[in-house]
């Protein structure tokens, strides 16, 4: 891809879009600042040649346009001498030189439009490039605070746990200690069964001493 198609694509691109789109947003922006700063390095060194380029075209304009302006002195010169023939001459070449000067003139016009063209796209690049900058800013920026807040909320919720489980344990104990009031009045009572069980024994009791006091009384 050439240099000046990756400009308009950049340009044109939609840097929201692509990081709304993108897996890791955060890698993204740098990809993207990346290559922008490497098409701008890169614009920059055209840039230096085609400056280099202007400068020469433009001296060898001059130079044209001095050399015609000599071929014009000296077909003057030719006339005073009345040599009309020296003079054809050097008219002819100057106008020659004067036809390679257009020339040169046509392409200072164009070197001069590419570069204002290309000065305004870097210009564009470079706000593209502030944007993308600033966007990293704010995702970094985004991404410690969602980092904070989650750290937060973590400790929010641990917290709400330990409360939750405290209240827990203060329940039960305070199941366990009314149950153990309840309990406290059963204390040294005996239950129906236990009462059945007594008068059966004394039953058994009384049977066993009465059979004691028969067997122990004098035999006649």
């Amino acid at each position: 891809m050439g240099i000046f198609s990756r400009i308009t694509d950049i340009i044109n691109s939609n840097i929201n879009s692509m990081l709304d789109n993108a897996e890791d947003p955060s890698k993204m922006i740098r990809l993207i600042i990346q290559e922008m700063e490497e098409t701008l390095v890169e614009v920059r060194s055209s840039s230096a040649r085609i400056i280099a380029d202007k400068k020469e075209v433009g001296r060898k304009h001059s130079r044209l346009q001095a050399q015609a302006n000599e071929w014009e002195s000296k077909a003057a010169l030719a006339l005073s001498k009345d040599r009309e023939d020296l003079a054809r001459a050097a008219l002819a070449e100057k106008s020659s030189l004067e036809e390679e000067a257009i020339q040169t003139e046509s392409e200072l016009t164009s070197i001069e439009g590419h570069l204002a063209a290309l000065n305004d796209e870097v210009t564009q690049l470079q706000i593209k490039l502030d944007d993308a900058k600033s966007k990293q800013k704010t995702l970094l920026l985004r991404a410690k605070t969602a980092e904070s807040r989650y750290k937060v909320k973590q400790q929010i919720h641990r917290g709400a746990i330990d409360k939750a489980f405290n209240k827990m344990e203060l329940f039960e104990r305070r199941m366990d200690e009314l149950e153990g009031h309840l309990e406290s009045y059963d204390l040294g009572k005996k239950d129906l069964a236990d009462e059945f069980k007594d008068l059966e024994k004394n039953d058994k009791i009384n049977d066993e001493l009465a059979r004691l006091k028969e067997k122990m009384k004098p035999r006649a």
